[in-house]
């Protein structure tokens, strides 16, 4: 909204036309020289038509968005509705230049003469470039009236705010998960049901359904066979997302991701997949703001845990301190951690969840160029030996992972964890021993 202080005020030029055509035809009548009348004619002119058309009625600015919410890449427009400028023919908008906000014109300025009282005022193109909530900075609007007499403002428009969702990668696996337990689904099951999956044929027992009598193996043996099929059931995926710490620096979503970034897009591509697959999903975001979202499938759901996504808000917390994180993990669920794994509460809990014999996998999302932000007081050589050796400690912390038969793959877009899924879901249907 216009602030309530802002008013017309006389121009620049229309003072320095009115001193000007006042000191000539002054000079003229002292001197006595006609010529000195002439020269003043003009800026006697401007100075009229500017003050015949002194406004009367105070304008009102209002710019408003065309969303609300938008993913990364995508763009919106800023459109500005100004009442009461009857006296105006002019109109500037100066906007801010966020970051990580693609604006158009590239300098965010732009002018335009208004075409009637309620015809449109020009407008602004955004397009966000990375996830969460962006500002978009102040922005300035000034008036002027015909013959550049009067100017309102420029007066300041509170800057608006918006939501923007991790980008969807396309991504589809195909893998069954490892334990579903669920009622109704996309993944075969290891139990006999009412799916479509072909288990086998068997002999006919009370309570089997005629449709399913296979009548050429019946008439060839001479007893009655029915076709036996799997079940098809849901599971349940955990989303636990690190958010203790970003490393690298992001160039949005057309640059260099960092480990934040892989990690928020990530989530939101497995997350969009198993929704659309029916199965039931929840997210834990281990940082400052312990957003939890729990378990529940359908559109709406999905909006959610991306609305939830981009509004992580990253900084330590006491329970990762202490290496103490309580997921609440039950039968049937699969974790999916999405993490740097630089933290030592991370490799904890996926190694405290692979003995107890829940179905663990851990996607790294460290940037493999990533390197530590350098203090200004900080030696460069120090900091790259103390870098070396967290990272040989996340090694060991990988390896010892590995070795409980907890799989650890790097993030690369679609079907980076297909191939785990499928042996985790083959693990499932073996014997093994869980510790108490």
């Amino acid at each position: 909204m216009t602030s309530p202080d802002a008013r017309w005020r006389p121009t620049a030029a229309l003072g320095r036309a009115l001193v000007t055509a006042a000191v000539a035809v002054a000079a003229a009548l002292l001197f006595g020289d006609p010529s000195l009348v002439v020269i003043a004619v003009p800026f006697v002119a401007l100075s009229t038509l500017g003050l015949l058309h002194r406004p009367t009625r105070v304008p009102t600015c209002q710019a408003r968005l065309d969303h609300v919410a938008l993913h990364e890449g995508q763009g919106t427009t800023s459109r500005l509705s100004v009442t009461d400028a009857d006296d105006a023919e002019y109109l500037t908008r100066s906007h801010g230049r966020p970051p990580y906000v693609a604006v158009r014109p590239q300098r965010g300025q732009v002018g335009a003469l208004l075409a009637g009282p309620d015809g449109p005022a020009p407008t602004i193109e955004l397009s966000p470039r990375r996830w969460g909530r962006r500002y978009l900075g102040d922005e300035k609007v000034a008036l002027v009236t015909p013959w550049a007499g009067y100017r309102f403002g420029p007066v300041s428009l509170a800057g608006q705010q918006l939501r923007v969702l991790p980008t969807t990668a396309a991504y589809d696996s195909r893998a069954d998960a490892p334990q579903p337990v669920g009622l109704v689904g996309a993944h075969r099951s290891q139990r006999p049901g009412g799916g479509t999956e072909l288990a086998g044929i068997r002999p006919f027992m009370a309570g089997d359904r005629l449709r399913r009598v296979n009548w050429r193996v019946s008439l060839r043996t001479g007893d009655l066979h029915v076709v036996s099929t799997r079940a098809e059931e849901d599971t349940g995926v955990l989303l636990v997302v690190d958010a203790l710490a970003d490393h690298g620096a992001s160039g949005g979503v057309d640059g260099t991701p960092s480990s934040l970034d892989l990690s928020v897009r990530a989530a939101s591509a497995i997350a969009e997949h198993h929704v659309r697959s029916g199965d039931r999903v929840a997210l834990r975001v281990v940082g400052r703001g312990r957003e939890l979202v729990g378990f529940g499938t359908g559109a709406r759901h999905l909006r959610r845990l991306q609305h939830t996504l981009a509004g992580l808000r990253v900084g330590d917390v006491a329970e990762a301190d202490a290496g103490v994180l309580q997921l609440g993990v039950t039968a049937g669920t699969v974790v999916v951690v999405l993490s740097p794994m630089l933290a030592e509460s991370i490799g904890a809990v996926a190694a405290t969840l692979t003995r107890r014999g829940v179905p663990v996998l851990v996607v790294d999302t460290l940037p493999p160029d990533v390197r530590p932000a350098l203090v200004t007081e900080t030696d460069p050589e120090v900091a790259a030996l103390a870098w070396r050796m967290r990272s040989l400690e996340r090694a060991a912390v990988l390896r010892r992972l590995a070795s409980l038969g907890c799989p650890v793959v790097a993030w690369r877009g679609p079907g980076t964890i297909d191939d785990v899924l499928r042996r985790l879901a083959r693990r499932a249907g073996q014997p093994r021993v869980v510790a108490r």
